[in-house]
């Protein structure tokens, strides 16, 4: 395992203005920083809110009971710290690489080549994942056009999209994340109310805090059904790193980063803990409705919301462009990282007039196509192998911030101690927590069935593209030492 002493590698070239902390150049060969303050403010907001709270909380709270408020804590509190160690290095270094651009920094070229390509890789298939959850929703309101055809669709716009510039992805995002938000918001306001019975005209009779406790305690099931809530909600947590992607092409990168590292507690408190608490404290944890609705529905049924379920399906709709939208974002710009680095093809380096990398954004965005091909035609083989494979990508990539942040604050320290302004707490001890935090979730879902094979998969995955990225680095190095051209 190689390491870096230094931000600075004697045997390459500079980084291109595009991944430097301007967010880029306006010359056509690097990123524009096209972002407004209030594009990444609610990227930020927005990111930490994806389909998965909607329709996967439900599970979580038929398997743990009202404890499934101690899982989202949990995972909340691991996703603050990784959040606070990201920033940190994101604050005193935007790249359009982030975290990928820090490991090649801080532990070698392998550690960013391998988890860049392995990022990639997971939010390609996220692209397929999504893309089909939309043309669910789409193809039960206008059935005339088939799930492929809306599935088609909706990857084709929001790949125009991206083209255009990042400013009208940022604008997109803007929309889709303020619906989201507002609707989480207004969920959890108008859902407190009817709790305690003052909210007008609630068909709920409002029981407080009754709920927690009344249909078998608070851990009904036992005090291993945390740990079991545990690996069902971790995953919807993914995607809060987003931000410091987008930071590069910001107008004023430091000054996102560091907003949006602060701002993650109250934003996993009202949006994750907020809304299961509502639902929690609405309706007894094993009413039936609650898994056979969904939780978000079931609630506002309880209510007296009229057309609660189309209500949710726009809302869970309007996460699913979400997610596509920043995914396609976030895919390409990892593969844009990867170019300027030379560990992918260079025609991802470069950039169009507008400052789009529009080689990326298709490579991408062809991948994901495939990927919606293999989901309607081998559901259960190929795609399941994708899924299964790039499952715990997102702890790997936890885990490679954590490790990565233990070398860095030294370097930046050494080298650039005035842009320190973002700070881990209680370095390095609360660093090495989240590590142990990450490491025994990826251990435990050994424990379990489905968790074992996303374990297993994803570990074949990385133990694939490491050993590749060691054999070029390798073979790469070998070369240049017999090529007669070297000085």
């Amino acid at each position: 395992m190689t390491s870096q002493p230094s931000l600075a590698k004697p045997d390459s070239t500079p980084p291109p203005p595009g991944d430097q902390q301007s967010g880029g150049s306006d010359s056509g060969d690097g990123l524009k920083a096209g972002l407004k303050n209030r594009h990444l403010s609610m990227i930020a907001i927005g990111g930490v809110i994806g389909a998965g709270l909607f329709v996967g909380s439900s599970s979580g709270i038929a398997a743990a009971g009202p404890a499934i408020l101690i899982s989202y804590a949990l995972v909340g509190t691991m996703v603050v710290l990784v959040m606070r160690m990201l920033g940190e290095m994101a604050a005193a270094r935007p790249a359009s690489g982030s975290f990928s651009t820090y490991a090649d920094q801080a532990l070698g070229r392998w550690a960013g080549f391998s988890i860049g390509w392995l990022y990639w890789f997971f939010w390609v298939v996220v692209l397929a994942v999504e893309a089909t959850a939309g043309a669910v929703i789409l193809n039960g309101w206008i059935p005339a056009v088939p799930q492929w055809g809306w599935a088609l669709i909706v990857m084709v716009v929001l790949t125009a999209t991206n083209l255009v510039s990042v400013g009208s992805y940022g604008e997109f995002e803007f929309w889709f994340a303020g619906i989201k938000v507002v609707a989480i918001g207004a969920f959890v306001v108008i859902g407190l109310l009817a709790v305690f019975g003052v909210l007008p005209g609630s068909d709920n009779p409002g029981a407080g805090f009754a709920h927690l406790t009344d249909a078998g305690g608070f851990m009904p099931k036992g005090a291993g059904a945390i740990l079991t809530g545990v690996l069902m909600v971790v995953f919807s947590f993914m995607g809060s790193e987003i931000v410091t992607l987008a930071a590069g092409e910001s107008e004023d990168p430091q000054r996102a980063v560091t907003k949006a590292t602060n701002s993650v507690i109250w934003r996993i408190g009202v949006f994750y803990l907020g809304s299961i608490f509502v639902v929690i404290t609405l309706l007894p944890w094993n009413a039936k409705s609650i898994t056979e609705e969904g939780s978000y529905v079931a609630a506002l049924n309880s209510i007296g919301i009229p057309h609660a379920g189309q209500v949710m399906n726009v809302i869970v709709l309007t996460a699913v462009l979400s997610c596509l939208n920043s995914g396609l974002y976030t895919a390409s710009r990892m593969a844009f990282s990867l170019g300027q680095r030379g560990d992918a093809p260079k025609a991802f380096a470069r950039t169009n007039a507008r400052g789009v990398p529009q080689a990326a954004i298709l490579g991408s965005v062809v991948f994901g196509f495939i990927a919606v091909w293999f989901n309607y035609q081998w559901k259960d083989t190929v795609f399941d192998f994708l899924l299964n494979s790039s499952g715990a990508v997102a702890l790997f990539v936890w885990l490679i911030i954590s490790f990565t942040q233990l070398r860095m604050r030294g370097i930046i320290l050494r080298e650039e101690p005035e842009k320190l302004i973002v700070k881990m707490w209680l370095f390095p001890y609360l660093t090495w927590v989240t590590i142990a935090m990450i490491s025994f979730v990826l251990v435990y879902m050994l424990t379990d069935e489905a968790g074992r094979k996303q374990v297993l998969l994803s570990l074949l995955a990385a133990a694939f593209v490491v050993v590749f990225s060691l054999a070029r680095e390798k073979f790469g190095r070998r070369d240049e030492e017999a090529s007669p051209l070297k000085s």
